[in-house]
């Protein structure tokens, strides 16, 4: 088609009848036809690309109930990086030695995310290393937030836990613990709940070790807080023990947010 002047389309007076009106309105409306058809080209290509797959990985973060080697029950304690960059969580050494393979209870039908790596018994730590292909980490699980790191707290202060048997609890902090690295907090805990995360302010300050008596109540009703206290492992006591020995874990920091 030649060049169209769209001045021409505009008819004069001589031309609303007459086969030269009909010839310019055909040019007009095949000229708009082509206009259009060069603009929606134009809109396509300038379509932003899909880059990548939606991303399909298992979302883990601390409170995250985690299965070992396929029977055991357990809670993720944290998730996030080591020194060498590797992505790391923890959980109870109890839960699982060395070799283990660490699923999501969540997702068991995708198989191991991970495997635990070390740990320490007289700590009760165990360190998973996660696979990043297969592991999104997240800051904030089922509502649960871990911004950081804290210090061991103090008499009276008021933490809350997040375990995958009982969720979530709060209640005050009693004091250190006869055996080093231990707290005494009067958070209720069950099975399952081994490994989870107890903070202070949102910050990460230790992980569920156990009961403080078997001699007194279980935690039935987890808001009712006549129960037996947890023991609960100081997380910087176990940070203090892996970066001494510079193990797999070592220079764990927590997904930032």
């Amino acid at each position: 088609m030649d060049h169209l002047d769209w001045r021409d389309c505009a008819l004069t007076s001589d031309q609303f009848d007459g086969s030269s009106a009909l010839q310019t309105a055909h040019r007009c409306f095949a000229g708009a036809i082509v206009v259009m058809l060069s603009a929606l080209l134009v809109a396509w290509v300038g379509l932003p690309a899909k880059t990548s797959a939606a991303d399909d990985r298992v979302p883990m973060g601390g409170g995250a109930g985690i299965v070992i080697d396929g029977d055991t029950m357990c809670t993720l304690t944290t998730i996030g990086s080591d020194s060498a960059g590797e992505l790391i969580g923890f959980t109870s050494a109890h839960c699982g030695g060395p070799g283990a393979q660490v699923a999501a209870e969540a997702a068991t039908n995708r198989g191991a995310l991970g495997v635990m790596v070390g740990g320490n018994d007289n700590l009760d730590y165990a360190v998973i290393k996660f696979d990043p292909a297969k592991v999104a980490p997240v800051s904030t699980y089922n509502g649960f937030a871990i911004l950081g790191l804290g210090p061991d707290p103090g008499f009276g202060q008021v933490a809350c836990k997040q375990g995958r048997t009982t969720g979530n609890s709060c209640g005050v902090t009693w004091g250190m613990g006869q055996t080093p690295g231990t707290i005494v907090m009067q958070v209720c805990g069950r099975p399952g709940d081994s490994g989870a995360p107890v903070t202070v302010n949102n910050l990460l300050v230790g992980m569920i070790h156990g009961a403080f008596s078997d001699a007194l109540p279980d935690c039935i009703v987890k808001y009712i807080p006549l129960h037996t206290p947890a023991v609960v492992m100081s997380f910087s006591s176990i940070l203090a023990d892996i970066n001494a020995k510079n193990r797999p874990g070592a220079g764990f920091v927590p997904l930032a947010v």
